[in-house]
């Protein structure tokens, strides 16, 4: 791990860094389905909305580079879902295979145990086989897909769901 950097709450500072990691992503891959980078507007509104929220944002920093951010957010908007936590993780493309991803996912369920919730969602591009395997070693287990519900890149794309009950 060459680039351990240290792992905090992001701040308003990291907010450049996490938009460059999502637009690289959004451009370049299926992890997430959309088609338009997003604006520091948009990423500063997404931000201000977890803090009022009060859901993590964590970052790996090093030298003032973010290298990865985590977060997690309600699953759904009903009431009765209140104990389940959809969450992402994602690692700048220059520094994967890092560990990167593995401390903020750690640290995110973490989190959310100390918070009290009771499951985490992934929510996954099927194709993504790295990224399933990366939540199995985490306890995550797959509970569903989602057939051709996604359309980037001239094709269908499929979704895998993964659980974690957390203990």
């Amino acid at each position: 791990m060459v680039h351990k950097g240290n792992i905090k709450r992001a701040e308003k500072s990291d907010i450049l860094g996490i938009l460059e990691i999502l637009n690289y992503e959004i451009t370049h891959s299926t992890a997430l389905y959309e088609y338009e980078p997003r604006s520091l507007a948009q990423q500063l509104d997404w931000f201000m909305d977890k803090q009022e929220n009060n859901f993590p944002v964590i970052v790996v920093v090093k030298e003032g580079k973010v290298l990865g951010f985590g977060s997690f957010g309600a699953f759904r908007p009903r009431p009765a879902y209140r104990f389940t936590v959809e969450h992402s993780v994602y690692v700048h493309h220059e520094f994967h295979g890092q560990g990167i991803g593995k401390r903020l996912l750690k640290q995110l369920i973490a989190l959310a145990k100390e918070d009290g919730y009771h499951s985490m969602i992934a929510v996954i591009d099927s194709l993504n086989a790295g990224s399933i395997q990366f939540h199995t070693t985490f306890g995550f287990v797959e509970i569903g897909q989602l057939r051709e519900v996604g359309y980037k890149f001239d094709r269908w794309l499929d979704l895998t769901l993964m659980q974690l009950r957390i203990e």
